[in-house]
């Protein structure tokens, strides 16, 4: 395994792994367990957005994980703003702490008034959305062969990917972040060139958090739940 890019919110690695594997694990994302709110009782709104929307609004608001919360407990929020301006996910009062303070919520007049009461539980992103810690993608790693012609317009797009020459051609390694054979297909067929693509035996493998979790976490509960669905299978075999 080989690490590409390692930052608060995004983990990407290139790895040699089945692809079959890689989707079990993607999908395995949806089993970890994370804090959300799952109900509101409006009591006042005098913004222009109807109750639903706030309400929806609120439920994708990501929230800190407790690791003393119990899967059956439930938390209130108090979200209770009289004041002129933009209501933002900070404005939340309660022993549940939002990730991000600055998401907006609505807006409210002069004299106008929002009054919310929010039920915070915790969920599975199988149940929605909302329960979900992260995205899990992937792609095959590979290389591409190009006419030397195009080399300049390639490194200044992208600069990270090593580029080898080979007689008036050039052969780009796709193992980035950022895949670029659409770009080398569409710059081809635009000067009515063509591009050679290999797909490697490697994949490309992006763990993006929404700010629950670190990604690398999300990864490593991934698989651990997907250890427990297979142990749990065998037993039943």
């Amino acid at each position: 395994m080989e690490t590409i890019k390692n930052t608060k919110d995004k983990f990407v690695f290139k790895a040699k792994i089945n692809e079959t594997l890689a989707n079990a694990i993607r999908r395995s994302v949806n089993l970890i367990p994370i804090l959300a709110i799952d109900e509101v009782e409006i009591a006042k709104n005098d913004t222009a957005l109807y109750d639903e929307t706030v309400a929806h609004r609120i439920g994708l608001i990501p929230l800190k994980f407790s690791k003393g919360f119990k899967e059956n407990s439930e938390e209130k929020l108090k979200l209770k703003v009289k004041k002129e301006g933009i209501v933002y996910s900070g404005d939340f009062k309660g022993n549940i702490e939002v990730v991000y303070d600055k998401i907006p919520i609505t807006i409210l007049n002069p004299g106008k008034e929002v009054d919310i009461t929010a039920y915070v539980r915790m969920g599975r992103g199988f149940e929605h959305a909302k329960f979900s810690p992260g995205i899990i993608i992937y792609r095959n790693s590979g290389e591409i062969i190009i006419d030397k012609e195009f080399s300049d317009i390639i490194k200044k797009n992208f600069p990270e990917n090593a580029i080898k020459e080979k007689g008036d051609k050039i052969i780009i390694e796709d193992n980035s972040e950022k895949p670029i054979s659409d770009f080398c297909e569409g710059l081809a067929i635009k000067n009515k060139k063509k591009a050679e693509i290999k797909e490697g035996d490697e994949l490309i493998i992006k763990v993006e958090s929404f700010g629950q979790i670190e990604p690398k976490e999300i990864f490593k509960k991934a698989l651990e739940f997907l250890k427990k669905d297979l142990e749990s299978v065998s037993k039943k075999l």
